[in-house]
């Protein structure tokens, strides 16, 4: 029997090392796929949209989804909570898809150890520390305060990179998108030896 699991793809990074503009680029060449839009409470951004870009909750109802334990993994981060919820990542499993988060350092240690054995994922980054102030700077959407704030934040976030499966330099755009494509596809492969019952039962 031939039957096509569903897999999962963390994606880290540090805030202007190019996740979105990346996975764009991946999913003109992936399909099947389910893109985790995450939970936050923080305020929307010119141009966000509730339930495209993320699912904007109060933070009294964030806690409280965490406590009734709705979330795959939540974390907090720069004073918001960003969570993923569980329903629609079941769902998606359960249809056979690629199910691709973009999640921060601490999300994917949390869903390291509930599905480490359909769980693939990749760390991306600048080529220097450098590189990535001037692509923050660039985007012209945060202050110079939260800049500073990403860029340390960045530090600490790079310590982590040995624990994650793969390790992409952003620095070309085509290289780095084949990268990816090539990583998705090792993650269905991984999925196949997943066991079943445990999979069934959690997905279920």
């Amino acid at each position: 029997m031939n039957e096509k699991k569903g897999a999962i793809l963390t994606i880290s990074g540090p805030s202007g090392c190019g996740k979105s503009t990346l996975l764009k680029e991946v999913y003109k060449d992936i399909d099947d796929y389910y893109f985790s839009i995450s939970t936050t409470t923080r305020a929307p951004r010119e141009g966000e949209k509730d339930g495209v870009d993320y699912f904007f909750a109060k933070k009294e109802d964030f806690l409280e989804d965490i406590q009734a334990g709705h979330f795959l993994e939540w974390a907090e981060v720069h004073g918001n909570y960003y969570g993923t919820s569980l329903k629609p990542i079941k769902e998606a499993l359960a249809e056979g898809k690629l199910v691709i988060f973009d999640i921060d350092v601490q999300g994917h240690e949390i869903v390291r150890k509930k599905l480490n054995d359909i769980t693939t994922s990749v760390f991306i980054t600048t080529p220097s520390l450098n590189e990535l102030k001037n692509r923050l700077q660039n985007r012209n959407t945060d202050s110079q305060d939260i800049i500073d704030n990403r860029v340390e934040n960045a530090k600490h976030e790079i310590k982590y990179f040995q624990k994650y499966d793969y390790f992409i330099v952003n620095d070309d755009l085509d290289t780095a998108s084949k990268q990816l494509v090539g990583i998705a596809n090792v993650t269905r492969i991984k999925s196949k030896l997943f066991d079943s019952k445990l999979y069934e039962s959690w997905i279920g």
